[in-house]
């Protein structure tokens, strides 16, 4: 399994249309081959920043939604929207039991 954090600092003023986007393509997100879950966090300090926090089943699946015409319309319409570049993890969980 492969987890994906993605952080997004936006403009203030552009903080609600990233929202509206992210509503909307959650559920298309969602039913992606190769997806476990796709959830949304806000900072708590500061409310321009979200992280974008999924589940994949390994890196072919996540890169195969990256190459994806969904993909493309959503990323371009949301790095409209950037205060920043934006910052992406991906990570591989490792249990107690395997140390």
């Amino acid at each position: 399994m492969l987890t994906r954090i993605v952080r997004m600092h936006f403009r203030s003023e552009e903080v609600g249309n990233f929202l509206a986007i992210f509503k909307e393509s959650h559920p298309k997100i969602s039913n992606v081959a190769g997806v476990h879950q796709v959830d949304l966090f806000q900072d708590w300090q500061n409310p321009d920043v979200f992280y974008t926090y999924s589940i994949w089943d390994n890196e072919e699946c996540l890169n195969a939604y990256r190459d994806s015409t969904l993909f493309e319309g959503v990323w371009a319409a949301t790095k409209a929207l950037f205060a920043e570049k934006p910052k992406a993890y991906s990570l591989r969980k490792k249990n107690v039991e395997e140390l």
